[in-house]
């Protein structure tokens, strides 16, 4: 059953074929979605055009969201759509390690800017764009809520991004357009292997969430489906968990026999 048919959905942030971004773009497309991508800079702007000809020749629009001309250039070309997808997120490497204190003011600025404050631009220029009853889609991670080492500003910027969430869905809400954030476990990507320490994350993770297991970009473009479909029609203004559990841990637990065999 294709849940999106004659759906439009905008996703950012598909900047290779191993981005969260990119798995989710996938999912959409299988359940019937048109898709529009962008790309921020002609670095990028090969690989999301190459991506785009496998997700049935989605369309590819350029979109630098610290720039309020670029903005007004995506919506005046992306048409009516159904929803977007926000996958958008930069920090400064320095600022991925060592203690939050150290964060220099111009780096604390570019990370609100670029995590944060960027939903809120997107929303505010496709407001118009956005059918009723669409869907907004951002991605978190646990470091918003919860202290995780060397994530830091980043951590800060995504409670930001969280709380973004919530109060465009009441401002949206008269509309019957959701806004809800997905929260994935540790993957391994060209962004979070910029965070001190990661390589040793998704280990950690799988052994003491329920599962027992790390997720994928396309369990996470699972859940983007349901959120964009009309099964979600009633859900909104809340941070959906994708990481097999782990969030839900208060605990890390010692090795069981079985674990050890």
């Amino acid at each position: 059953m294709a849940l999106l048919d004659g759906k439009t959905i905008l996703v950012t942030g598909v900047a290779n074929r191993w981005s969260i971004a990119s798995g989710i773009a996938r999912r959409l497309h299988a359940h019937g979605a048109r898709l529009i991508l962008t790309y921020q800079g002609e670095r990028v702007e090969d690989a999301v055009r190459k991506h785009a000809a496998e997700l049935g020749g989605a369309g590819v629009f350029e979109c630098d969201v610290t720039s309020d001309a670029s903005l007004r250039g995506l919506a005046e070309k992306a048409g009516t759509i159904d929803g977007f997808v926000h996958s958008i997120a930069f920090v400064k490497k320095e600022d991925l390690s060592g203690t939050v204190y150290d964060t220099s003011r111009d780096g604390f600025a570019m990370a609100m800017d670029i995590s944060a404050y960027s939903l809120i631009a997107l929303a505010g220029r496709l407001k118009d764009n956005l059918n009723d009853g669409s869907s907004i889609m951002a991605l978190t991670y646990l470091g918003g809520t919860r202290i995780v080492p060397n994530y830091n500003i980043a951590g800060i910027a995504k409670a930001a991004l969280e709380a973004s969430v919530r109060y465009l869905a009441f401002d949206l809400g008269s509309r019957g357009i959701r806004v809800n954030a997905i929260s994935a476990g540790p993957i391994s990507t060209a962004s979070s292997r910029q965070v001190a320490g990661f390589s040793s994350m998704p280990g950690k993770v799988a052994a003491a969430s329920p599962l027992k297991r790390n997720v994928t970009i396309d369990d996470v473009g699972n859940v983007a489906v349901f959120l964009a479909s009309d099964l979600s029609s009633q859900v909104t203004a809340d941070v959906h968990f994708v990481d097999a559990g782990y969030h839900a841990m208060g605990m890390y637990p010692e090795p069981t026999r079985a674990d050890a065999i």
